[in-house]
């Protein structure tokens, strides 16, 4: 009976044993992860972006776009959503919102206006989201980053480049990008202090919002009421092309130059190769940089508060050769 009892108590020691052993195996969880209290833990091996942009209507943010996906691909960890604004700025405060309450990681913007849009952003830094501004700035620093060019600089280059063209003389139509966005802004300032003090005389400009069709109809404008227009200086290469058209259209593209901002390679740049515009200034769309960055917020390193991007320009002298790296 003793031996019998040995045994049982052996048999017993060696089940306790495996239950032992194989215990903690039972308890590991799969992929996803699960805590003490069986809730799901939140991994970080995947992010969830949520990109707003302002509108499609404008080639350079068609590629904007473009060039986040393609940066974006090359990382299976990341998840972007897009959103078009459609040129609403409600709709694209309601895109911060929606990213807000979905829980996203990151969130990318470039902002129709500046004004309207702080208030949003800064809620969602306050939610622990950073944000990555593209492009147009907003007002104060309630952001993680702000990537884009100098568009004061490049006003300021374009006005520069005019003034020598037209040896320091002559009639100039400006059509201008949306005024209450900061490039706006910027692109009017710059260009105004190059100009300041020669005999360049700005006799008609306009808001063309950034829209060709617009800047064709503004263009129209002015031609009938203007004989003499020595230069278009428009804040974008669409609104370039625009005016040249109407000008085209009523027989005088001849008499003028016509000088664009973005010098995207199948657009503005294409426009100067084929010699409907005389120069475009590049405005490089951040793409790739917001997502570089992105990554390294998402891994809790450091990037910059302000990261400014280079312009060249392309004129006909250049655009064979890649353009002028503006200094």
């Amino acid at each position: 009976m003793r031996r019998q009892n040995h045994s049982l108590f052996n048999s017993l020691s060696l089940a306790l044993l495996l239950i032992m052993i194989l215990a903690p195996g039972c308890n590991k969880s799969e992929p996803g992860n699960r805590s003490g209290d069986g809730s799901e833990k939140k991994t970080k091996s995947n992010f969830t972006i949520g990109m707003s942009q302002c509108n499609l209507g404008e080639p350079w943010r068609v590629e904007m776009n473009a060039q986040i996906k393609d940066a974006a691909d090359r990382h299976p960890e990341l998840k972007v959503i897009f959103k078009d604004a459609q040129n609403d700025t409600l709709k694209q405060r309601a895109h911060v919102e929606e990213f807000v309450s979905a829980g996203v990681d990151l969130i990318i913007i470039s902002p129709k206006e500046a004004q309207p849009l702080t208030e949003p952003v800064a809620k969602a830094m306050e939610a622990h989201i950073p944000v990555i501004v593209l492009d147009r700035r907003l007002l104060g620093d309630k952001y993680s980053c702000f990537i884009g060019a100098d568009n004061k600089k490049i006003g300021h280059a374009a006005g520069g480049w005019i003034v020598k063209k037209l040896g320091g003389k002559g009639k100039v139509v400006e059509l201008k990008g949306l005024m209450t966005s900061t490039p706006g802004q910027d692109r009017n300032s710059g260009f105004r202090e190059a100009i300041a003090g020669s005999g360049i005389e700005v006799v008609f400009d306009a808001d063309m919002k950034w829209l060709e069709p617009d800047a064709r109809k503004e263009m129209e404008s002015a031609l009938s009421r203007f004989p003499k227009i020595d230069c278009v200086y428009a804040h974008n290469d669409p609104g370039a092309h625009g005016a040249f058209l109407a000008a085209q259209a009523a027989g005088r593209q001849k008499e003028m130059i016509f000088v664009g901002i973005d010098a995207l390679p199948q657009e503005g740049i294409a426009y100067v190769k084929q010699g409907i515009l005389d120069a475009t200034f590049q405005y490089p769309t951040g793409g790739a940089e917001a997502i570089d960055n992105a990554l390294k917020i998402l891994h809790r390193e450091s990037v910059p508060k302000e990261i400014t991007l280079g312009s060249r320009v392309f004129d006909k002298e250049n655009v064979a050769s890649g353009g002028l790296e503006l200094k």
